[in-house]
């Protein structure tokens, strides 16, 4: 039988905070419903940051050497057919062709890298002593040439080299996913060995240079 007297006031506040619960529910579906079409598709699908790419005035403020000409058409070995973008101006790199006929050492490498930051001025200091008798090229092994620039520069370091975002030159010779990676180069383009480890010095470079390339370089 109905109560003519309305509802019993027992229950009123129960209403009420059952309409208050139904508010909120409708207000956080609002906020989190999907705003702007399918390139933001919702909370669980952030938008990715795209890696920029440098100016000519990064790359000039940076003042790093220019990267090694071709010192021949073609080049051989694993590295043949890489071509990756010079840091110093952007310009297109044959890299087997730039290092044939010399030694090399790759340094790959990536800005945010601890002990690469530690191993870069070790590298740089061991390609002054080296000069003509041995390229030093750095490969930067991460998207982003403009925080390479910036940590290159905050660290003193004007070594030539080249921006490498899809890790080509890890996978051509076989090192694993971790950095820093030193690839020792013979001139006849066929790799000496592949260093997985940091060095601990200019001395610890020039050893190992001298054991697996044959230069021995004064430190």
């Amino acid at each position: 039988m109905s109560d003519p007297a309305g509802p019993s006031p027992v229950r009123r506040p129960a209403v009420r905070w059952a309409l208050a619960a139904l508010i909120l529910v409708v207000a956080a579906a609002v906020a989190l419903w999907p705003r702007g079409g399918s390139e933001n598709a919702g909370p669980s699908a952030p938008r990715a940051e795209q890696p920029a790419t440098a100016s000519a005035e990064q790359r000039a403020a940076a003042g790093l050497a220019p990267c090694p000409a071709p010192a021949q058409p073609t080049g051989s070995g694993p590295l043949a057919g890489i071509t990756l973008n010079c840091l110093a101006d952007g310009a297109p790199v044959d890299l087997a062709a730039a290092l044939g006929g010399k030694p090399a050492l790759l340094n790959l490498w990536a800005y945010w890298c601890g002990p690469c930051a530690v191993e870069l001025p070790h590298l740089q200091e061991f390609a002054q002593r080296a000069g003509s008798q041995l390229t030093v090229l750095t490969v930067h092994s991460d998207p982003d040439e403009v925080k390479a620039l910036s940590r290159l520069d905050g660290l003193g370091i004007t070594l030539p080299g080249i921006e490498d975002p899809r890790a080509s030159v890890r996978t051509a010779v076989g090192a694993p996913a971790v950095l820093p990676v030193s690839v020792l180069v013979r001139a006849d383009g066929t790799i000496a060995s592949v260093e997985v480890r940091t060095f601990a010095d200019v001395a610890d470079i020039a050893d190992t240079v001298a054991e697996e390339l044959g230069v021995r370089i004064a430190v």
